[in-house]
C-alpha cells in the first residue's frame, strides 16, 4: 500500500468515526447530584469554604450502594465528608428546611430520604420519574433541636445505588 493510500484510508476513518459513534446504542445515563442549599458538605468543598480532597472537583459524585448511613456513601475517595470535626458550616434553621438538590445528570428516581440521628424524618416517592435540574423538598425538622447532621439520600430507581449528602444544621439556633 502506498503512503498516499494509507493517508486516504486514515482520513476516511477519521471522517467516518463520528457517524459510527452516532449509530451505536446509547448507554444508560449516570445520575449525579448533591444538596446545594443549604450547602451540603460536598457543596462546601466545591466552593472552597472547607478544604477537602477530590470531592472539591466532583461534589455530585458521592454515590454508593443503597442503605448506607455515611456522608461519603462508603466511597473512600470522599472519606473527609465523614469527618465531623472538619469545620463544616452549620446552617441555622427553624421548623422546616427547604433542601435543594442540584442534578447534573438525571436518572429515574425511586425515593428521596432524609435522616437525622439515624431516624428517617422525611421521604418523597418519585415513582421512577426523572428529576429536573433542581429538586427541592420541604422537610419538617420541628421535632429536632440543636445541632444536627441531616443525611439526604437520592435513591435511584433502576440501579442498586444512591447518592448521599450531609448537611449540618442548628435547629432553632
Amino acid at each position: 500500500m502506498t503512503i498516499r493510500r494509507k493517508l486516504l484510508s486514515a482520513a476516511a476513518g477519521v471522517a467516518l468515526a463520528p457517524f459510527v459513534f452516532a449509530l451505536l446504542p446509547a448507554g444508560t445515563a449516570m445520575a449525579h447530584g448533591y444538596v446545594s442549599s443549604p450547602a451540603s458538605r460536598q457543596a462546601q468543598c466545591a466552593t472552597g469554604a472547607v478544604p477537602c480532597g477530590d470531592i472539591q472537583y466532583e461534589p455530585q459524585s458521592v454515590e454508593g450502594p443503597k442503605g448506607l448511613t455515611s456522608c461519603s456513601g462508603g466511597n473512600s475517595r470522599f472519606s473527609e465528608l465523614d469527618d465531623d470535626s472538619k469545620g463544616w458550616q452549620v446552617h441555622p434553621v427553624s421548623g422546616s428546611v427547604e433542601f435543594t438538590w442540584t442534578i447534573t445528570a438525571n436518572h429515574s428516581t425511586s425515593t428521596w430520604e432524609y435522616f437525622a440521628g439515624g431516624q428517617q424524618i422525611a421521604s418523597f416517592d418519585d415513582g421512577g420519574a426523572q428529576p429536573p435540574s433542581t429538586v427541592t423538598h420541604n422537610v419538617d425538622v420541628s421535632g429536632l433541636s440543636g445541632e444536627q447532621k441531616i443525611l439526604a439520600v437520592w435513591n435511584i430507581a433502576d440501579t442498586s445505588n444512591a447518592f448521599y449528602a450531609c448537611i449540618d444544621v442548628n435547629v432553632g439556633g
